[in-house]
């Protein structure tokens, strides 16, 4: 491979990764995985045990026998089993995460950011009728010369 292309080659991945959308991916990733270190800690910490308050924490260990007989646990285990209890406990686990994370993320900042643009809006409106303001005026003194001119020459 010539210094030529090896420099094309490295010059075509500097620009592949200085692109805002390759940063801005990475950045994201880096936030996502901070993040849901966050939604973890609230959900084993503040959420699970709430909910194994009104029940229990640990739903693996429900499980429903196919075809029998079912004894025994793990690789030991005879017959076929439907584990639905981890099943249940996963769609539990995804739903308070989710809840979790739109009650104390999303929805605070979708309200935060209707009252920016709200406040955004409020200065273009008072901007538009200070621009109309200024506009009737130029037009009033316009009117006026023009109402001037007018009687001005038929003085002379």
């Amino acid at each position: 491979m010539s210094d030529q292309e090896k420099t094309g080659i490295l010059q075509g991945f500097k620009a592949f990764l200085m692109r805002g959308n390759v940063v801005d991916l990475a950045v994201a990733v880096v936030i996502g995985a901070a993040f849901t270190n966050i939604v973890n800690s609230v959900v084993k910490g503040v959420i699970s045990p709430l909910v194994g308050a009104f029940g229990t924490k640990n739903l693996d260990s429900y499980s429903s026998c196919l075809k029998g007989p079912c004894e025994g646990a793990g690789d030991a285990a005879t017959g076929v089993r439907i584990l639905w209890g981890s099943v249940l406990g996963a769609t539990l686990q995804f739903v308070i995460t989710a809840a979790v994370v739109y009650f104390l993320m999303v929805l605070p900042m979708a309200k935060y950011l209707a009252r920016v643009e709200a406040r955004r809006k409020a200065k273009e409106g008072a901007h538009e009728v200070v621009e109309i303001t200024e506009l009737e005026v130029l037009k009033e003194i316009r009117d006026t010369l023009v109402a001037q001119r007018g009687t001005g020459h038929g003085e002379r």
